[in-house]
């Protein structure tokens, strides 16, 4: 996590802790246009399934935040699905993909 700023390496935190709390296959954080964070797992019940960063930003969404800095997520799936972040909050949107130990694989930008 050396080559990212302290803002974006404390998401990757985040994801990784919101992740190990539940075992999840995902954990996803993102920062909104304040500075606040917003951290959540996957849910993959019987009816309703959720990524991590779709439910991480939905929880921005429902906290009336309008518009995101960055965001991560961690998992050990070899990409991640970045539409949500994209529809919400535009292009240039830094998304940072990393493993369960917290390295970085890519920063993928919206």
């Amino acid at each position: 996590m050396s080559d990212l700023s302290a803002e974006d390496a404390k998401l990757v935190t985040l994801a990784r802790a919101a992740r190990a709390r539940t075992r999840a296959a995902e954990g996803a954080a993102v920062r909104d246009s304040d500075g606040r964070t917003y951290s959540a797992c996957t849910v993959a019940l019987d009816t309703v399934e959720l990524t991590a960063l779709q439910l991480a930003v939905a929880m921005a969404l429902s906290s009336g935040v309008k518009g995101l800095e960055a965001a991560a997520v961690v998992t050990e799936a070899d990409t991640a699905d970045i539409n949500v972040v994209r529809h919400f909050a535009g292009a240039a949107i830094p998304v940072v993909l990393a493993d369960a130990s917290g390295e970085v694989r890519n920063v993928i930008n919206t």
